[in-house]
Parts: structure tokens; sequence; C-alpha cells
């Protein structure tokens, strides 16, 4: 293992990864209201998060995308309000490190950010709740440097449905619908992670760029609604995106879901969200997994993920996304963003080759988000911005 280490770190250096979510943004909201002088994320800080800089180049990160992710309990302007608030802390704490991170908008930005020996900062919106409604509060989002929006997060919003909530539309509404043409207009990638099945087949139907699931695993090997059906990675190759594979224990092990939903009752017993990521929450989840001694998840696991997924999407299908920092718990090997040499030195154990690993890792996010623009630069030339209201749409 240790021969297949070096190689996983050697591979690393040429096609670091690309990780497709990290909730970073939230944690410094939640544990000091965004002050980066009690956080900075060029010191050690492993004792409060799974990322800072110095664990992010241990692992082989090339690019990330911050998820500027808000709690769907808030709605209307809070949620436009605290989704800038978290804009602003990745652009501060960005151009706070310009020797380490570098801003990236494009495909192009996040090559030279690569040339550079910088790792690439990008954006991600997560939930349609953060544009209450509204194609303009979209636009100023992608103009602030948001190049992707996962549709929904935990709970539905008024035009699309999640994979953890009641069906109400079965898919996407109009104005959903509209909402994918605009954000294929922008070049803003359509994040289906956390949607419905109908939700992502309805968006695969309608879109015209290439889609991205930014955290999700197989639902085939973990049957949880926030993995992906194989007759939808079926899809991904006539639609040229890209489904990045996630870390969290209960989308990747199945013995895991049931014991977090144990985990996540605690929580609410305890008066907390179960997402709750200050360090009292922290707290409250490790003393319950101290109590209830939780299934195991390793990076092997994660592997059977993408074997499947490589086998029904195609190996230009696939990425990572971790979702650290976004969960309480983790897989063993795989514990912060230093770890990312050990599931690449688990594939390369399982013969995936060089190439495909430089797919996996770099190429794939890279292409999609090239694509998306591509389409967006054809599309601008042929249509201008949405003036489409939901009331328009969807109640008359």
């Amino acid at each position: 293992m240790t021969d297949r280490l070096a190689q996983a770190r050697e591979l690393l250096t040429t096609h670091p990864v690309v990780d497709g979510h990290n909730d970073l943004p939230w944690a410094l909201r939640e544990q000091v209201r965004y002050d980066l002088d009690r956080r900075d994320i060029a010191a050690d800080l492993s004792a409060h998060t799974h990322t800072d800089l110095p664990r992010l180049r241990a692992g082989g990160v090339g690019a990330q995308f911050w998820s500027v992710y808000v709690r769907s309990d808030f709605s209307g302007d809070t949620a436009v309000s605290a989704t800038l608030e978290q804009i602003d802390v990745v652009r501060r704490f960005t151009a706070a490190h310009p020797d380490q991170l570098r801003p990236a908008l494009t495909a192009d930005d996040m090559e030279t950010a690569r040339a550079e020996g910088r790792i690439a900062s990008l954006m991600g919106a997560e939930g349609g709740h953060s544009i209450n409604c509204s194609l303009a509060t979209l636009r100023a989002l992608y103009d602030l440097g948001v190049r992707y929006m996962t549709l929904t997060h935990n709970d539905n919003v008024p035009w699309a449905d999640s994979a953890t909530d009641e069906p109400r539309a079965h898919g996407l509404t109009r104005f959903g619908e509209e909402v994918v043409r605009e954000m294929n207009r922008l070049g803003m990638l359509v994040d289906l992670s956390h949607v419905s099945a109908d939700t992502m087949r309805d968006a695969l139907r309608v879109t015209e760029a290439p889609v991205v699931f930014s955290h999700s695993s197989a639902r085939a090997v973990c049957d949880h609604p926030r993995n992906i059906p194989d007759d939808v990675l079926e899809l991904l190759p006539a639609n040229g995106g890209v489904a990045m594979v996630t870390f969290v224990p209960k989308f990747v092990l199945q013995e895991a879901v049931a014991w977090t939903q144990a985990a996540d009752e605690n929580m609410r017993a305890h008066g907390l969200h179960p997402l709750e990521m200050s360090e009292a929450g922290i707290a409250v989840h490790r003393a319950f997994e101290e109590a209830n001694p939780r299934p195991r998840a390793t990076a092997a696991h994660v592997a059977d993920h993408l074997d499947h997924m490589r086998e029904v999407a195609g190996i230009d299908h696939i990425g990572i996304g971790g979702d650290f920092d976004g969960t309480a718990f983790t897989p063993d090997d795989l514990a912060d963003v230093a770890g990312y040499p050990n599931l690449i030195a688990e594939l390369l154990d399982r013969r995936w080759s060089p190439a495909d690993l430089a797919k996996l890792t770099w190429q794939n996010a890279v292409r999609t988000l090239r694509s998306a623009e591509d389409v967006a630069g054809g599309l601008r030339e042929s249509r201008g911005p949405s003036v489409a209201t939901i009331e328009q749409l969807d109640r008359t």
C-alpha cells in the first residue's frame, strides 16, 4: 500500500483533484461567525474542521468548489442574504491567500491555477431557495462568481422537488424548467445532487448543457434517495455531464443509513439542527457516536460506488465531491481533505489506469465546466435574460 500511496501522490501532482463540494464556509459561519482571524485556513485547523490549506495540499487538491450553502429552512430574503454572506467569506479567504488560492470563474482559470501551482477557488450555491424564485437573483449570484447551483437542498423549493421531501411538483414546474434554461444561458452548471429522481430526469430533458452531481453516489450500491439511480447515470454520456461521488457514510454504506437517522434524531432531541456544524453540535454528534458505535465506511466503499458509476455512466462522466465540513462523520481513511490519495491508491489496486484516474480527478470536471461555457456562448447570441416569474408560469 505504501508504493500505491506514493504512486497516487505522484499522479495527483499532474492531475490534482477537482472536488465538487466542500462546506467550509458554513463551518466558518457556525463556529466563528466568519471571523477569519479565529480560523485562519492557512493554519492547522484539524481540531475544528476537515479543511485547511496545508491539508488541501497534502490531499492533492487542485480545484475546490466551495459550497455557499444555507440551510433550507432559511427562506425568502433571509436565504438570499445568508448566501451573500457565504460568498463574501469565500472571496475574503481566497483574497487573503493569493499565494495558494486563485479565484476561478472558468475552465481556463482552473487550468491557469494548476499551471501556477495554486488551488483554483470556485463557488457553488446549494439549494434553489438561495434565489428566492427570482431569475434576476440567479444572475446576480452568477455575476458574483457562483458557477453551479444545486436546484434543491433537503426540502422542496416551489419549483422543484427534493430527494428528501414529499413529492409536490413531481419534478420541475414550468418555472423550474425556466431556471434550468437561464442557468444554461449564463453558463452556470445545473447541479442535480439533493434533487428527486423525477427532478433529475426533468432537468436532463430540459437542459441544453452538461449537468453536474456535485456530491452524490450510486443508488444501486447504497439505496438512499440522495444517490443517483442507474437510469439517470445512463443519461450522462448523451448529456456530457459528470457525477461526483461523495464520501458521506450514510450515502456510501447501507448499514450507516439507519444509524445516521438515529444520530439526527439525537440532534433534534438536543434542540439542534441535524446539520449543525458548530463545535457544540459536533460535540453532541461525537457523544452519540461514542455511546452508539457507528458502521465504519472506508475508501474501499467509496471505490465500490466509483466502480459502479464507471460501469454505468462511463469513465468520462465521474468525479469526486467529498462534502467535507458538511457532515459530522467521514470514512476512516478519508477523514479530511488530506485523504484523497488513499482513494486513488485504492483505485490503483483495482487496476484503474493513470489515464482513467486523470479523468476522474481533473479532466472530467474541467471539461464539463468548459462545455457549459461553450453552450452559454451560443445561447447568449440567440436570447436575452429571462424576465419570467413564477407567478406567470406556475400560477396562471
